[in-house]
C-alpha cells in the first residue's frame, strides 16, 4: 500500500488498490486521504493541494466520488461501486422507489433533471429545478441524500475562468448518475446480487483491508 500521497496519480493508484477511501480522517486510524497526505500538500497557505486532486483522480481511475460516508466525501473504486450502490439502494432503481412511495418528493426533480441532461454542474442543476436561495439547504440535503443512497456521484469539478481563460477559485461539482457515468458496466452489475449479498461482498473486502476495524465500524462504512 502507498504510504504517502504526493500527487493525484498516487491517490488514484491507492483508490484502485484499496477500493474504499474516505477523504477526511475518521474513527479508523489510517483510513483516509488526509492521513496519507503530507501536511505541506494537505494545506498550502489558503489552499488544500489534495483538494485539487479530486477531479484528476476521478478521471484517472474512473472511481466513484461523492458523499458516501456519513454525509462526507469518499472514493470508491469502479469495481466495488455497483455492489455498494445496490446495497445502499436496497435493490430499488429510482423509479421503483417513486412507485413504492419511499422517495423523498424534493429529491425527484434532481433525478429528473439528470435524466434529461446526463451531467450538470451544481449551479446548473439548482437553476434547472428552480430552487430559491431560501431553499438552498433543501437542495444541498437532496444532493447529499441521493449520493448516500447510491443514485448520484460526482463526475468532475469545473472551475470558473478569468478573462485570460485561466481557471480560478473553488471547483464546482459536476453531478451525474452512475448509470450515465459508467453505462452498461454499471447497469449490468448493479442489481445482479441481492442487496444482502452485496453487503457481504463489501464487508469481506473491508475486513481484509482493515483487520483492526470492528464489525460495527465496517457496518457504519457500508450503511453510512
Amino acid at each position: 500500500m502507498i504510504k504517502e500521497l504526493r500527487s493525484a496519480e498516487d491517490l488514484a493508484a491507492l483508490v484502485e488498490e484499496v477500493g474504499f477511501l474516505p477523504f477526511f480522517k475518521g474513527e479508523i486510524p489510517g483510513f483516509s486521504v488526509e492521513e496519507h497526505t503530507p501536511r505541506e500538500l494537505w494545506w498550502e497557505g489558503e489552499e488544500w493541494a489534495a483538494w485539487e486532486w479530486k477531479g484528476p483522480v476521478i478521471r484517472l481511475s474512473q472511481c466513484a466520488y461523492g458523499k458516501f460516508y456519513r454525509g462526507k466525501a469518499m472514493y470508491i473504486s469502479r469495481v466495488l461501486f455497483p455492489d455498494f450502490a445496490n446495497f445502499r439502494r436496497d435493490g430499488y432503481d429510482y423509479d421503483a422507489r417513486v412507485d413504492e412511495g419511499i422517495a423523498r418528493g424534493e429529491d425527484t426533480p434532481v433525478m429528473q433533471a439528470l435524466l434529461k441532461t446526463p451531467s450538470l454542474v451544481s449551479k446548473q442543476l439548482k437553476a434547472r429545478i428552480c430552487f430559491s436561495k431560501e431553499s438552498g439547504k433543501r437542495f444541498d440535503a437532496s444532493l447529499t441524500r441521493l449520493q448516500m443512497q447510491g443514485y448520484l456521484n460526482i463526475k468532475d469539478f469545473v472551475y470558473p475562468l478569468d478573462r485570460t481563460g485561466k481557471p480560478y477559485g473553488w471547483g464546482l461539482a459536476e453531478y451525474t448518475t452512475p448509470e450515465a457515468f459508467y453505462g452498461e458496466e454499471f447497469t449490468s452489475r448493479v442489481y445482479r446480487n441481492a442487496p444482502e449479498t452485496s453487503y457481504g461482498i463489501l464487508a469481506a473486502h473491508l475486513q481484509k483491508l482493515l483487520p483492526h476495524a470492528s464489525t460495527a465500524q465496517i457496518d457504519r462504512i457500508l450503511r453510512g
